[in-house]
């Protein structure tokens, strides 16, 4: 197989510690990159980064919430004084807070989205995807190129009961990606998005059986997909193989139809 071309390549992976995020950092490690894992709290990073290291890359932790921008700007001056550049952004940290717009019981208003759970989901999922993406393209511009992958979701290109706030996140991360797309290619920056499905993440697989079962007959591959599904998708997204790859959107999905 033609080389991936990530081979000491400078990659930042925010909400690295558990699930997609994880297996992520962990897969770029394994073609030989060096890993900066951002994550909110430090829960086991001494654990992550050995892993890193066994895959065959570099790694570092630092704690970083998105929607802090003294927080990023920091960090990524770490990452520069580190390694002198960086190559790869992956925009995987998010959050849901999840209520239906209006909930209507017996004739009268029962309960709302609440501005606390609209802030704070914007916060992270959308102003956290602008904002270390504003940060790191400088940088990517003076060493000639890079790559922004950010992660959206099939509920951006679907919708999803319950869900106001995080679809307006994963919707406007498709409306970014392609609007840079036009306006970072000239740098030889690369920008895409990807959009899983159901995912059997540590927080899915704790959920009650039934609705694990409702999402796999959702799936016309009738299971949940895995973290190093998506792991794989931001790596060959990143690589030289993906090359004319720019201002897209990939589903990981398992073909997944909604509302069947």
């Amino acid at each position: 197989m033609k080389d991936s071309g990530l081979h000491q390549k400078v990659v930042i992976v925010t909400g690295g510690s558990a699930g997609i995020g994880r297996a992520t950092a962990i897969r770029f490690a394994e073609e030989g990159a060096r890993v900066a894992v951002w994550d909110v709290v430090d829960k086991d990073s001494a654990v992550l980064i050995k892993e890193i290291e066994q895959a065959g890359g570099a790694g570092i932790f630092q704690v970083v919430n998105v929607a802090d921008l003294k927080a990023i700007q920091s960090a990524v001056a770490d990452v520069i004084a580190k390694w002198g550049r960086i190559d790869v952004l992956v925009n995987n940290a998010g959050i849901t807070r999840d209520a239906q717009l209006t909930k209507w019981k017996d004739g009268q208003l029962a309960a709302t989205l609440t501005d606390e759970q609209w802030d704070a989901v914007i916060a992270v999922n959308l102003k956290g995807v602008f904002a270390c993406t504003r940060a790191v393209v400088p940088h990517m511009i003076k060493q000639g190129g890079g790559v922004i992958l950010s992660a959206s979701s099939v509920v951006g290109l679907y919708g999803n009961f319950g869900q106001t706030n995080y679809v307006a996140t994963k919707a406007a991360v498709i409306g970014m990606t392609r609007t840079w797309s036009r306006e970072l290619g000239k740098y030889n920056i690369r920008v895409n998005a990807v959009a899983p499905g159901f995912i059997g993440t540590e927080m899915v697989r704790a959920m009650p059986p039934k609705v694990v079962e409702g999402m796999v007959s959702h799936t016309p591959l009738a299971r949940l997909g895995e973290p190093q599904d998506i792991a794989n998708c931001y790596v060959w997204l990143a690589s030289d193989q993906a090359s004319f790859v720019h201002g897209t959107v990939i589903s990981v999905d398992g073909g997944l139809v909604i509302g069947t």
